[in-house]
């Protein structure tokens, strides 16, 4: 599915292949090794992408592909408020017994609770 969102944007499928796992957290070597290609090559098709994509940075690339990524809910797309048309969070369990809030918005990911009572733990 996000391969094909990427390709109407203009990505070639090799760089559509590289979008993809980097939203997914892979690391530009780990990205190689799935690829078997150099980070120099990763690197690139990066540089491609950003510039196809009009997005300045890694961070920018993975909020864009989010609501796209086949990796949450067994294969169904997060629920995000860019295919839902409303906010939402999604609560996640830390390295705490309490559990924080992701909220999925245009600018980014955002940590917190979103209630006000942030105390920094995620």
């Amino acid at each position: 599915m996000l391969k094909d969102v990427l390709a109407q944007k203009g990505l070639s499928h090799r760089e559509a292949e590289v979008a993809e796992l980097v939203s997914k957290g892979l690391s530009n070597k780990e990205v190689a090794g799935q690829l078997f290609v150099t980070e120099k090559t990763v690197k690139f098709h990066l540089t491609n992408i950003y510039k196809k994509m009009a997005v300045k940075s890694r961070a920018q690339l993975i909020v864009w592909c989010v609501p796209h990524v086949d990796f949450v809910n067994n294969g169904q797309a997060p629920t995000t408020a860019a295919n839902t048309g409303a906010a939402s969070a999604q609560t996640i369990t830390g390295a705490s017994s309490q559990p924080a809030a992701i909220s999925y918005s245009a600018s980014g990911i955002i940590p917190g609770n979103n209630s006000g009572n942030n105390n920094g733990s995620i």
